[in-house]
């Protein structure tokens, strides 16, 4: 009886540890999930008096045919589908090359983590400077473009395609130091003994890596890529800060763009249309981490 009392007692001891911390999730998080939710059905949804003249799918019909909309979409999955790969890829090799080496490894990996500790907004403005085409000049990176005999190119201002790939690099920039670290740590805790009974046998460095590094670090890569996924598919302030705050003129809008455009910007005033494009976005990315989620319990170690 003792033992069940105390079991009991410690069990309430757990939950009342944990209180704070669910209360905050509930008020900030689950709350505003659900009215979220609910705003999505109610049609012409009004803020200021907290009256709608309709429930149904019609906020989501309209913005699934939203041509803004669908833009913003694109934009995401070419920027998810692009900077994930690539980043977690380059952070791999960078992070295999600062653990083989010995001397100013920790320099080198300060130097390496320095981006991400630098306000984003900051780098955008760098970043667009560096890239962007003006009357006085071509900017630093058509100068290097000219040397190698090509053409300047207008990135922010310009063709699609060069403002996608100003977006993706700045992207990758912005990412690399925190994996890096997060793969540099993983590298330094795989167990030697492998390495050695592996050179014992003759094993090429290409198999070593192949064999034994990437299985034994692969649960902290498919962390990176899931937690890549979702903040690829949350994009917003690093959009804003290379080209400005009117994205639908320069068609490089994002989902979380669109949700507060529906909100605050020109076209703003519709939170039944923000509410259903929030809930797009949450499907999304649930469902993408679900999948990561599966195929993680298969391939990693």
């Amino acid at each position: 009886m003792k033992l069940f009392l105390s079991q009991k007692f410690n069990t309430w001891k757990g939950w009342l540890y944990l209180l704070p911390a669910l209360l905050f999730l509930g008020v900030f998080m689950l709350y505003p999930l659900v009215d979220v939710f609910i705003y999505s059905f109610e049609e012409g949804y009004n803020s200021a008096s907290q009256t709608y003249f309709g429930i149904g799918m019609y906020n989501y019909s309209y913005v699934l045919h939203d041509p803004y909309f669908l833009q913003a979409v694109k934009n995401t999955f070419l920027l998810v589908l692009i900077t994930v790969p690539l980043s977690t890829g380059i952070a791999l090799l960078i992070s295999v090359g600062l653990h083989s080496i010995r001397p100013l490894r920790e320099l080198l990996q300060t130097i390496y983590f320095l981006p991400y500790v630098t306000n984003t907004l900051a780098v955008g403005l760098v970043f667009m400077i560096l890239f962007k085409k003006t009357a006085y000049s071509d900017g630093f990176v058509n100068l290097i473009l000219n040397w190698f005999g090509a053409g300047p190119v207008d990135f922010i201002d310009g063709p699609y395609w060069a403002k996608m790939f100003v977006l993706c690099f700045y992207t990758i920039w912005v990412v690399m130091p925190f994996k890096i670290l997060i793969l540099t740590s993983a590298l330094a805790s795989v167990n030697q003994d492998y390495y050695r009974a592996a050179k014992v046998d003759g094993t090429s460095n290409f198999r070593i890596f192949w064999k034994i590094t990437l299985p034994m670090i692969s649960p902290m890569i498919f962390y990176l890529i899931i937690t890549g996924f979702i903040g690829a598919f949350k994009a917003y302030s690093d959009v804003v800060a290379l080209f400005g705050t009117d994205l639908n003129a320069a068609e490089m809008n994002t989902i979380v763009g669109y949700v507060y455009d529906m909100l605050y910007g020109d076209s703003g005033g519709y939170p039944s249309y923000a509410a259903a494009a929030a809930i797009l976005l949450f499907s999304i990315v649930l469902t993408v981490t679900c999948l990561n989620l599966l195929a993680s319990q298969r391939k990693i170690h």
